[in-house]
């Protein structure tokens, strides 16, 4: 149990402003799915969702992040034989092969993977930390990252198999890693990633080519961003109001309730809702940030970053997605998309961020 000592040190608003996303995410995916006659089914999987990860949200609170850590490679191991389990037995959707079933429900490893991998290197890098300027170690903490992600990426699952090289490099730099093999690692990813265009699917290829150039196949591969820019337009300063979005309502946006949510947000609540729905974002990820510089310890310091680091790129990617200045990728919305995997990982991960505040009090 949680010692009594630290319940003051529980943090309220980040708790508040949480429940509020997931609140009003359910309110967006019952709207998304409104016209379709799916109004109850979605939203209360949602909850359903939720409240499971509401339950891991406290297991991340409660458990002490050190003893977590003790169990880093533990849950590292796991996460990568799921993964292979994944490409055996997975359940394939829309021609990828990512979700594992437990009887009615099916969960993505892949989503698990990220929270994973920040929690091993934070592990890794923290144990070694003065002794970063080694080629050994920098080979083993990639080594770390580049299993998952090749398992990731082969489902096929690029959004996510991506997020974790900019995680990497955070918390590389976090670690204290001198600069110069960080360029390195930069300079060397730029050169091999125009080669790595001939690895992807026929489709992967087709959203990058459309993101280059928004009108080679409008009806195609780029008509799923070019409506969430008209719903998201449509909008204007103060939206249609809820269950009124025409792009929603009458199914030109697709995706609406996972990648493309965004765009229901957009043409629903309008520019200032927008707004709104970000602030409270960076308010979450200002705090992550807030409590990596307080953190007691290097591992505390580095689970904040990593979690901060992966939370901003998801943000970053999803709106980017939905305004077209970013391809698609497949990224959801942290805590807001329809989809268990990433709202329980999600939630688990800010229960970390909670949990290093709190104990940073203690000595």
């Amino acid at each position: 149990m949680i010692e009594r000592n630290l319940i003051r040190n529980f943090d309220i608003w980040l708790f508040i402003v949480t429940l509020f996303l997931v609140g009003v995410g359910v309110a967006v995916i019952y709207s998304a799915t409104y016209q379709a006659g799916e109004e109850y089914d979605y939203p209360l999987r949602q909850l359903s969702w939720a409240g499971v990860g509401f339950a891991a949200l406290f297991v991340g609170l409660i458990v002490d992040y050190k003893k977590l850590d003790r169990l880093a490679y533990l849950f590292y191991i796991v996460n990568v034989g799921l993964l292979l389990l994944v490409l055996v037995s997975g359940k394939v959707v829309l021609g990828a092969q990512r979700w594992l079933s437990l009887g009615t429900f099916s969960f993505q490893p892949s989503e698990l993977s990220k929270i994973t991998v920040i929690m091993v290197l934070a592990r890794f890098l923290g144990e070694r930390k003065g002794r970063l300027d080694n080629r050994w170690c920098l080979s083993g903490a990639f080594l770390l990252v580049f299993v998952p992600m090749i398992l990731v990426t082969q489902q096929p699952d690029l959004g996510t198999g991506l997020v974790l090289l900019p995680v990497f490099l955070a918390l590389l730099y976090i670690a204290g890693v001198p600069r110069r093999y960080l360029w390195k690692l930069v300079a060397v990813g730029l050169v091999i990633s125009p080669f790595l265009f001939f690895l992807l699917k026929d489709y992967q290829k087709s959203r990058l080519l459309v993101f280059l150039n928004p009108d080679a196949d409008p009806l195609g591969a780029g008509y799923a961003t070019n409506q969430a820019k008209i719903a998201i337009g449509s909008g204007g300063l103060f939206g249609k109001g809820w269950l009124s979005g025409t792009q929603t309502q009458l199914r030109f946006l697709p995706e609406n309730r996972t990648d493309f949510i965004f765009a229901t947000v957009g043409e629903e609540f309008g520019f200032v809702g927008s707004l709104l729905f970000l602030g409270l974002y960076a308010f979450i990820i200002m705090r992550g940030i807030q409590i990596a510089q307080q953190a007691k310890d290097v591992t505390g310091a580095l689970l904040a970053s990593g979690i901060s680091a992966m939370l901003v790129l998801h943000v970053f990617v999803n709106v980017g997605m939905a305004v077209g200045t970013m391809p698609v990728v497949g990224l959801p919305l942290p805590l807001i998309s329809y989809g268990g995997s990433c709202m329980v990982t999600t939630l688990f991960s800010i229960g970390l961020l909670m949990n290093v505040r709190m104990r940073r009090f203690t000595f």
